[in-house]
C-alpha cells in the first residue's frame, strides 16, 4: 500500500516575499524529506509559483485593517477543516532555510495536537515561535474562535499572535532545541565578531529561521539592509556559504 502523503502548507500574501520564495521552500523541502509530499501554498496571488505546487486561496480571517498583512494571518490554519485537510500539517514560513530532513518533524510526539519552536528570545516563558509548527487540522479551534468573536480587542491584549496562540494553546510542545534555530539570535557572531566571523551552521540544524532582517538572500549575498545609520554600523552579515548551498 502507498505511503499517504506528509502535508507542509506555507502561506504568501501581500508583496513582501515574492513567488521565488515560495518556489525555493518547495526545492527544499523536496530535497530534505524521503517520503511521498503534498505541498501546499495558501495565496492571493498564485503567479510565478512552481505549477507542481498545489494553491489554495487564503483562509478567512477577520482582522482589524492594521494586522490583516501581519503573522496574525497564520491564526487562520486553525479553523475547522481547513484547505479540506485532517491530520497533521507541517507548517514553515517562507522565509525559512531547510538544511536537514523534515520527516523527524513528523514523527516526534506524533499524538502532539500542537508543537511548535520554543521562541529563542523568550525561553522559559512558555512562548512559541510559529516560524515552524506542526498542527492537527482542527484540535484547537478555540485559538481562531476565540480571536473571531472580539478580533480588535484580542489583538489590543497581545503583543503579536504567537503569544497569543501560545497563551491559549496549554498543550503545546517544544521541538528539540538543535532541530530549529534562529540566524540572528542562535548563528549570528555578536559585535564585533560579525565583521571578520561567517556566521556557522550548527550541528543538528534542520531549519534555519530569519526573524526580521538579514532575510536569507540578503545573508546569502552579506547585506544587511537598515535604514538608520547608527544600525547599519553593528548590524553586519558576511556572506554565507552554506546558506547559498541550502536555499535554491
Amino acid at each position: 500500500m502507498k505511503a499517504a502523503p506528509q502535508t507542509v502548507v506555507c502561506m504568501k500574501w501581500g508583496t513582501a516575499y515574492g513567488s521565488d520564495y515560495a518556489n525555493t521552500l518547495f526545492n527544499m523541502v523536496r530535497r530534505h524529506t524521503a517520503r511521498p509530499l503534498r505541498f501546499i501554498c495558501f495565496t492571493d496571488d498564485t503567479r510565478g509559483l512552481d505549477p507542481a505546487i498545489e494553491t489554495q486561496p487564503l483562509p478567512p480571517i477577520d482582522l482589524p485593517a492594521t494586522h490583516i498583512k501581519k503573522a496574525w494571518r497564520k491564526i487562520a490554519l486553525t479553523q475547522k477543516d481547513v484547505g479540506g485537510l485532517s491530520g497533521n500539517i507541517l507548517f514553515l514560513d517562507l522565509d525559512v532555510v531547510v538544511t536537514g530532513n523534515i520527516d523527524d518533524f513528523f514523527d516526534f510526539e506524533p499524538d502532539a495536537t500542537y508543537c511548535v519552536i520554543e521562541n529563542w528570545t523568550q525561553k522559559g516563558s512558555g512562548i512559541g515561535n510559529t516560524s515552524v509548527f506542526r498542527l492537527t487540522v482542527g484540535a484547537h479551534t478555540e485559538v481562531y474562535e476565540t480571536l473571531m468573536s472580539d478580533p480588535a480587542g484580542t489583538v489590543a491584549r497581545h503583543p503579536n499572535s504567537q503569544t497569543y496562540k501560545s497563551r491559549t494553546i496549554s498543550s503545546k510542545l517544544f521541538w528539540p532545541r538543535p532541530w530549529c534555530v534562529s540566524f540572528k539570535h542562535s548563528l549570528m557572531p555578536p559585535f564585533p565578531l560579525n565583521y571578520v566571523v561567517t556566521p556557522r551552521l550548527s550541528p543538528g540544524a534542520k531549519v534555519v529561521c530569519f526573524t526580521g532582517y538579514p532575510n536569507p538572500d540578503h545573508a546569502r549575498d552579506g547585506v544587511w539592509p537598515e535604514k538608520t545609520w547608527y544600525k547599519r554600523i553593528h548590524k553586519h552579515v558576511r556572506p554565507v556559504p552554506w546558506i547559498a548551498q541550502h536555499w535554491q
